[in-house]
């Protein structure tokens, strides 16, 4: 029993070890790495896939998968982008993007309750669904014409710290306390465990999936904003392929595809590793093309890590 409990704090350690051995490995291959800006630069530019994993968190604990949030994200884009370019205020465009990724979410958990199909299928159909949309309402255009105020939101800093890492912040504690202390976040690792065993036991299944899925969805909204924000346009075409980041920060993270495991704090990591491999290889000159191979690579490789933890356990 002592064996298997070192184990297991061994594996959720690996992570943090990971991105340890990261952060000193780009500190020592370049001079640039450890400036202040380099540095801010990597906490806005993580912000979007942090915020958009943690809704993915609550998702993939409770068995499900939602491939749509990259789409989303262009599409709430060019929502909130039209709202700011029509004279609202900051507050109002932050609540459109976050009611319409809300009200996506909603509809792909509906679906995935009333079809019952899986929602691998379901969210895949929402992808092409959502993104044709989005081009269809914007002609294939970007949304100009926002305000400059605007950009605080991305590129900002509230004190010493930027806008996006307190936005990310508060959003990570608040993800924290659902998980860990409301029905919802209880009721999600049992629907992966036990879904019949949940049922039985009074667990309202359809009622937690779209609300599960509403959350993600909501939270994409908001993420989109900052991507806005630091783009000052709104993009049809912003978040391609957002949802395999997302996914696989949770999973570096120590997350489960199967279901039932995964943290707030492992995603953060799982995000913060992703967002250094992209920002290292940037700074090594590595090829753009090359970074979607690493990045592939890595999803495998966190996938593959998964599955070899389960058969050993």
């Amino acid at each position: 029993m002592g064996a298997l409990t070192l184990r297991g704090k061994l594996d959720r350690l690996w992570p943090y070890a990971t991105l340890a051995g990261l952060f000193i490995a780009l500190s020592i291959a370049s001079p640039h790495f450890l400036t202040v800006q380099n540095l801010s630069s990597v906490t806005r530019q993580t912000a979007v896939i942090n915020i958009i994993a943690l809704g993915m968190t609550l998702v993939i604990i409770s068995g499900g998968i939602d491939l749509s949030v990259g789409a989303l994200v262009g599409f709430c884009s060019i929502l909130g982008a039209t709202v700011l370019a029509k004279g609202a205020g900051i507050p109002l465009s932050l609540g459109a993007a976050a009611g319409c990724g809300l009200l996506w979410g909603a509809l792909s958990g509906t679906l995935i309750v009333v079809l019952r199909i899986s929602p691998f299928i379901v969210t895949l159909g929402m992808m092409g669904m959502v993104r044709g949309l989005a081009l269809v309402v914007s002609r294939g255009l970007p949304v100009v014409g926002i305000p400059q105020g605007f950009e605080r939101v991305g590129e900002g800093n509230l004190g010493p710290l930027p806008v996006p890492l307190v936005m990310l912040a508060i959003l990570s504690v608040a993800m924290h306390f659902l998980l860990e202390r409301t029905k919802l976040g209880r009721y999600a690792y049992a629907m992966a465990s036990n879904p019949e065993a949940a049922r039985y036991a009074g667990v309202p299944l359809n009622l937690c999936t779209v609300s599960i899925y509403a959350i993600l969805g909501m939270l994409t909204g908001l993420a989109s904003m900052i991507e806005t924000s630091r783009l000052m346009t709104g993009q049809p075409t912003a978040g391609d392929g957002y949802e395999l980041r997302a996914i696989a920060a949770v999973v570096i993270g120590g997350g489960s595809l199967n279901g039932g495991e995964g943290t707030v704090a492992g995603t953060l990591v799982g995000a913060f590793i992703m967002g250094l491999l992209a920002n290292g290889a940037n700074l090594l000159g590595v090829s753009s093309f090359w970074q979607q191979v690493l990045i592939g690579a890595v999803i495998i490789a966190a996938v593959g890590l998964d599955g070899w933890r389960k058969r050993r356990a």
